[in-house]
């Protein structure tokens, strides 16, 4: 693990690891960037070693690792890349939106650990592509995604088509319900690890509101994406249309950016990755789905240039920076019709988000859409004075 830069175990990791490694079923209830990859990753490398040490077929399939998202899925199998590197164990990745022959192929040669998109997993295991007679260990991430995805009914005939015998992990950054049901159903006398409380934003993450009008919107995130200390920024919309939109308008005002999202091919969504995570490009932006799987430690800003409908979905999207022990900001943008998301928003969290009272797009109705509240320090530029409008 030094190899990968790591001195210490999260906390998730420090209390998970442990009983994993001695084969009990864990609940894990975590938001993002907590180290939940590494929870499971590493004990299972080891149970894999320990328990294929001594037999020559080592490609039977050992663990499977659903994931909601295909960027999830690419990044939780890096990882294992990552941590198993000299263990020679073979990790492969199965998810739709690509040709399935190649992953066909793969599951021909063998693998030892697989991560799986629900929908083209279900498809694989259909046409008996899928090796399950000797899995051991099943691991359900972001549980709360795929129930929010509609991916749930696909989960339970992948289930069915398990053995009874095996060790379940299941991870979520919350706990409705519908999943609190499935864990009751599928884990045994679990083991629950929960290292930050539901719907409590990540203490590093310094929080500030704008109240603009949504025509005037454009005009702010240029603004603030201006500021010298922006390094590298996620911006979030609603709609696949809006990405597209702010993507488009920003690099028409000659800031790098991309847009991500479900109606993106593969090789776009994966291209654009790459070019944030080396720099090429500045900016992202992103709809929340597309979001979700992306783990890059170095963002240092998040912008909600839409606020969610869903005010969980709100901490989730800030979560995306001061990971790795790092700090971050979350700016959110608020415009009139946006007045009940941030109620709703400030109530999950238990206070109000600091509004930024000194930047030149202030909104025309700001004193009805909320109480005044002391302002946060501006996290673009310092000078107050309006810009040029080029956007």
């Amino acid at each position: 693990m030094r190899e990968n830069g790591y001195q210490h175990p999260t906390p998730i990791q420090a209390r998970s690891i442990p009983h994993v490694l001695d084969g009990r079923d864990a609940l894990g209830c975590a938001q993002t960037g907590t180290g939940k990859t590494g929870a499971f990753a590493l004990p299972i490398l080891e149970r894999l070693l320990r328990s294929r040490g001594e037999k020559t077929d080592r490609r039977q399939l050992g663990a499977l690792i659903l994931s909601p998202t295909r960027e999830l899925a690419s990044q939780i199998a890096q990882s294992f890349e990552r941590y198993g590197a000299h263990t020679g164990l073979r990790i492969g990745t199965v998810f739709g939106g690509v040709s399935q022959r190649a992953q066909e192929q793969m599951l021909a040669r063998g693998v030892d650990i697989l991560v799986a998109t629900p929908g083209r997993l279900l498809d694989l295991i259909s046409q008996r592509r899928v090796p399950l007679a000797r899995l051991e260990v099943l691991v359900l991430d972001e549980a709360d995604r795929m129930l929010d995805m509609g991916f749930l009914p696909d989960v339970r005939r992948i289930l069915a088509a398990l053995p009874n015998q095996r060790q379940t992990l299941l991870f979520s950054a919350t706990m409705p319900p519908p999943i609190a049901e499935l864990a009751e159903k599928i884990l045994k006398t679990p083991v629950r690890v929960a290292v930050t409380p539901v719907a409590t934003p990540a203490t590093r993450v310094t929080q500030s509101l704008y109240l603009v009008d949504r025509a005037r919107k454009p005009n702010l995130l240029e603004h603030v994406l201006s500021g010298p200390d922006i390094h590298r920024a996620l911006v979030f919309t609603r709609t696949k249309r809006r990405a597209d939109q702010v993507a488009k308008r920003l690099g028409m005002a000659q800031v790098r950016a991309a847009a991500i999202h479900g109606n993106k091919s593969q090789n776009a969504r994966e291209r654009a990755l790459a070019q944030f995570k080396s720099g090429a490009i500045r900016v992202l932006v992103a709809t929340d789905i597309a979001a979700r799987g992306i783990d890059i430690d170095a963002i240092s800003h998040v912008v909600n240039y839409e606020l969610p409908d869903v005010p969980e979905t709100y901490v989730h999207r800030i979560g995306r920076t001061a990971r790795a022990g790092a700090s971050g900001a979350a700016l959110s943008f608020c415009d009139a019709e946006e007045r009940q998301q941030l109620r709703d928003i400030e109530r999950l969290i238990g206070k109000a988000v600091p509004v930024v009272t000194e930047h030149p797009y202030r909104s025309a109705e700001e004193s009805t859409i909320a109480p005044p509240k002391r302002a946060a320090r501006h996290h673009g530029r310092s000078s107050n004075r309006a810009r040029p409008n080029n956007f």
